[in-house]
């Protein structure tokens, strides 16, 4: 009979907290097997393109498509804790995405709003 492997040395407590947490995860109703876990993921492209377009010239950001990213991402923001299995990492992917959204609104509106009060040449 071949000899039996030889003891795997003793795993110290921190690491099995670790392992079981990460388990967890993984396993979870919104882990990274479920589309709960990639959407969110994923939509994270949005809020890097959002933040790419603070340098973009004023005049060059569009005031509908800002506001509609502003205000889906604050209603699925809040939808995100109504829904089973709750999903923190859609409400704050959608958080960011409105507060992208926001902050492009108001650097046009603010614009607009210079553009006004600037006197007739």
């Amino acid at each position: 009979a071949p000899a039996p492997a030889p003891a795997s040395p003793p795993v110290p407590a921190m690491s099995a907290a670790i392992s079981s947490r990460f388990r967890a995860f993984l396993n979870s109703e919104a882990g990274p097997k479920t589309v709960f876990f990639w959407a969110p993921t994923m939509k994270w492209g949005l809020v890097v393109a959002g933040l790419a377009d603070i340098n973009r010239p004023v005049e060059r950001v569009s005031l509908p498509q800002n506001a509609a990213m502003a205000a889906t991402g604050l209603i699925w923001m809040r939808w995100s804790f109504v829904i089973k299995p709750v999903n923190v990492n859609l409400a704050l992917v959608n958080l960011f995405v409105g507060a992208c959204g926001l902050y492009q609104v108001g650097r046009v509106l603010k614009a607009r709003q210079a553009q006004k009060a600037a006197p007739i040449k």
